[in-house]
Formats: C-alpha cells, sequence, structure tokens
C-alpha cells in the first residue's frame, strides 16, 4: 500500500503543467468527432463541474432522438446505477446502448462513463457493455481526477486529500463500502483487482505526468493508438490543465479511428464538453421567493456526510428531523414512522423553518451487496413518499448523497429532463427543475455525500438563508 503524502510537497516535485491552453483546440474538435457525447452518470453529481447542458432520466428512443435534434453538443443520461444490482445496471446499459444506435441512424455519438471519483461503482461492467456496443477499436480510459473532491492521481496511484495530506484511496472509508470496497490504491493494481486478474496490472498502459506536462496532447494521442484493443489506460492528473492535455490526446486518437470509452470522474467530463468549472452560483440565483421553509435532504452515510449533518444541526434555526431507519425495515412499524415524518416535515416548513431532514446514523448491514443495496433502497423509497407529501413548495431544497439525489428527482419529483444552471460549492450541482415536475422552474441542489469540508453543508444553507434576508 503506497505511504501517505504531503499534499503541496508532492504538487511542487512535480514537472510545471503544459504550457499551452489546449481547450480551444478541444472545442474545435468536439463537433468534428462526434454529433452528440452521452454521458451515463451513475448518480446525479457527475454535472459537478458544468453548466448549460441538459440532463435526462429516460433513455427511450423518442428522448434519445430528441435530444439528438438538440443542438447541445452533450447530454446528461441519469442511470443512477451505483445503486443498482449489478444485474440491473447491465440491462439498462444494454438497453441505452441499443436505443442509443437505433436513435443516431447515420449520425456519429460517443458515450462517457461517469463513476466515481473514489472509486466505487460498477466497473467493469459498464465500460465492457458500452465498448461492446461501441463501433471500431475501443480501449477503456480512467481518470478519476477530480478537483472540488480533492481527489489526485499521481504515480499511477489514486489519493484522495484529507487536509495537507494526500491519503491512498485504499485506506480511505470509500475503499470499505458495502458494495463497492475495494483494497488497491495503485490504479493498474485496482484494474487486476476489479476485473478478477482478467486484465493483468502489468498490461494497464499509464499516462504519466512526465508524458502530459513535458510533450503534450500530441504525445498523448500517439500513446492511446498504440494500445491494443480491448486494453485499459490510467490518466495521471493533479490539476485541470492535466485532464484537459488528456482529453486533447483523447480527441486527437479518435480522430485516427480509436474508440476511447472513458470511466472518470466529472473533471475529465468538464473538459470533455469544452468547458471548465463555472463561477458558482450566488444565493439570490437559487431562491424560490414564493415558497415556504427550506428543506435539506441527508440520506448519504458516509463519514464525511455525518460530520457535515452534525454541523448544520448545530447551526441556529435549523429543525433537525430525523429517520429512524430501523423503523423503516420493519412492516409494523414502517408506514406510522413515514407518517409521523410527514406531519412534522409540513409543520415545519408550514412554519417557514429551514429543516433537514435526515435518516438515522446508525449503519446496518446485511450479509450480500444486493442485500445491502435493498436497505438503500427502501430507505429511499420512504424518503420519496415523504418528499412526495410536502404541501408547501420550498424556498431551496438540497438533496445530500447519490441515491438519495436520484431517487428523489425521479421519483418524488418527477424529473425528465432538467438543466444543469452551474454549482452553489465548488463540486455542488444546481438544476433548474422543468415543467413537467412538481416543484417547476425550482433549484434543485444535489450535494455529493464525499464532497467538501466538514462546514460544507452548513455553507451552502447559511448560502442560501442569507439570500432570504
Amino acid at each position: 500500500m503506497p505511504d501517505t503524502l504531503d499534499k503541496a510537497a508532492a504538487i511542487a516535485a512535480l514537472l510545471p503543467p503544459w504550457a499551452t491552453d489546449v481547450l480551444p483546440s478541444i472545442r474545435a474538435g468536439i463537433p468534428r468527432n462526434c454529433r452528440k457525447l452521452w454521458i451515463l452518470d451513475d448518480d446525479p453529481t457527475g454535472t459537478q463541474t458544468i453548466a448549460g447542458l441538459p440532463v435526462i432520466t429516460d433513455w427511450g428512443g423518442p428522448t434519445l432522438q430528441a435530444e439528438f435534434n438538440d443542438p447541445a453538443p452533450a447530454c446528461f443520461v441519469l442511470t443512477n446505477s451505483r445503486g443498482l444490482t449489478a444485474a440491473r445496471s447491465r440491462e439498462l446499459h444494454e438497453q441505452f446502448m441499443h436505443n442509443v444506435r437505433e436513435a443516431a441512424g447515420q449520425r456519429s455519438f460517443g458515450v462517457v462513463s461517469r463513476g466515481d471519483s473514489t472509486l466505487r461503482g460498477h466497473y467493469p461492467l459498464e465500460t465492457d457493455i458500452i465498448a461492446a456496443g461501441t463501433d471500431g477499436e475501443t480501449i477503456t480510459l480512467l481518470a478519476p481526477y477530480f478537483a472540488a473532491g480533492g481527489r489526485y492521481t499521481l504515480n499511477d496511484t489514486h489519493f484522495v486529500a484529507e487536509g495537507d495530506t494526500l491519503v491512498p484511496a485504499g485506506r480511505t472509508p470509500f475503499a470499505r463500502d458495502t458494495v463497492f470496497g475495494y483494497r488497491a490504491s495503485h490504479l493498474p493494481s485496482w484494474v487486476a483487482e476489479k476485473t478478477g486478474g482478467t486484465v493483468a496490472a502489468e498490461d494497464v498502459v499509464c499516462l504519466s505526468l512526465d508524458l502530459i506536462r513535458k510533450e503534450g496532447p500530441s504525445a498523448v494521442g500517439k500513446l492511446l493508438r498504440t494500445v491494443p484493443n480491448g486494453g485499459v489506460v490510467v490518466a495521471n492528473a493533479v490539476d485541470q490543465s492535466d485532464i484537459e492535455v488528456v482529453v486533447a490526446g483523447v480527441l486527437d486518437a479518435e480522430t485516427a479511428g480509436k474508440r476511447v470509452v472513458a470511466r472518470t470522474a466529472a473533471s475529465y467530463v468538464c473538459a470533455r464538453v469544452g468547458q471548465r468549472p463555472p463561477p458558482l452560483l450566488e444565493g439570490a440565483e437559487l431562491i424560490n421567493v414564493a415558497g415556504r421553509g427550506g428543506l435539506t435532504l441527508v440520506g448519504s452515510h458516509v463519514p464525511k456526510t455525518t460530520a457535515q449533518l452534525d454541523e448544520l444541526k448545530g447551526q441556529p434555526e435549523v429543525v433537525s428531523i430525523e429517520l429512524d431507519v430501523t423503523a423503516l425495515l420493519e412492516e409494523a412499524t414502517r408506514q406510522p414512522t413515514i407518517d409521523r415524518t410527514i406531519t412534522q416535515l409540513n409543520e415545519a416548513l408550514a412554519a417557514d423553518r429551514d429543516t433537514v431532514l435526515h435518516t438515522s446514523r446508525q449503519l446496518i448491514h446485511r450479509s450480500g451487496d444486493n442485500a445491502n443495496l435493498s436497505i438503500s433502497a427502501e430507505v429511499s423509497r420512504a424518503l420519496c413518499d415523504i418528499v412526495s407529501s410536502v404541501v408547501h413548495t420550498p424556498r431551496y431544497l438540497i438533496a445530500k448523497g447519490g441515491i438519495t439525489s436520484s431517487d428523489t428527482a425521479t421519483r418524488a419529483l418527477g424529473v425528465k429532463r432538467a438543466m444543469v444552471t452551474g454549482q452553489i460549492l465548488p463540486g455542488v450541482p444546481v438544476w433548474r427543475l422543468g415543467e413537467e415536475t412538481r416543484f417547476p422552474g425550482l433549484s434543485y441542489i444535489i450535494f455529493p455525500g464525499n464532497v467538501g469540508d466538514n462546514h460544507a453543508l452548513a455553507a451552502a444553507v447559511s448560502k442560501l438563508k442569507s439570500a432570504q434576508s
């Protein structure tokens, strides 16, 4: 297992970044390479670096056809596959690839698999299905770098920043996920672990920072073109300019006929659509002035979320309502618990209070990956039932955690198509809800479970509260 690193010292020891701004060449290459880029997002947080692009929750043929005809160069597709079983994710991805080929006709398209910056999710299952449905020679690129979340790939090893220290990802709580856990931080070894040895660590090709920073996009593209069909490539990156060089090299390789299926975090996606993270949105842009109360939902159980929740609950004038997970899992107490919570929440919002509705913090385990996913699904259904019963439109709505925010969007709010307007904090996306939803025009704030320091959730609520006065 690699050692922890001093973040400042490790970055200071590197070569300077590639000197030329490659974003103009990326923007020029996007329409040349494909008519539409489809970003399959395994939870709603992948929109955390961009603005001005649509996100859809349905991938039927008519919906995809309509998006092909829309002038936007890219479209997010919310699959929520991180909350699904492997079998269900396989079915979903196979259906999408069938539908998108049918909708495309003669039009070109690309597919990006946007996954978790802390390496959780159905890999290699999802990229294998995308590759099987893609024409031409296909290789897989892994690029989990994510600036706002402090995720860095250095010396082929993935790190998570904790304060001033870079901690190997395999040593973090994310690696102990009950469904998607892993041991390796060295990405070639992680690939071997996740593929069950089908891809050996020594066969993984690595784009080093020396190559990226000294030789630039053409060298990256040249190396990618040499990778055999079915090969896996790891991209090192500690700065957005690094990932932009990688994207420029990918476009170069694709122009030459190589097909790259990227399994990436949000920073790669930002570069791939020709953007840089936009300025943060102001609170006044996000408030529904006619609403009653503010609502924050917290379902994520990662330690970072719990610390953020504790900070928010300690803020003056914030009403805290706990949803007892143990009671939800018992048939006799499930519905009474939901009914009681609905009453509490509606009373708080009617009184114009800033309210946080959160699940109890004790993590309940069952044997088997699918059983643990089942617990998450049961809890999420309860949260959706509660939100569906809210009487008043809130001034704002924050959902904390991937499964929570996805299910709230699709089941409780009825989102079919939303527009990403930007971010309230770094890595925290905001959607503008469409007319088909329960709360048309409301700003829906999707707060990832693994983003921000302990004060971040309270800071977001404070930003929204200050805009109301």
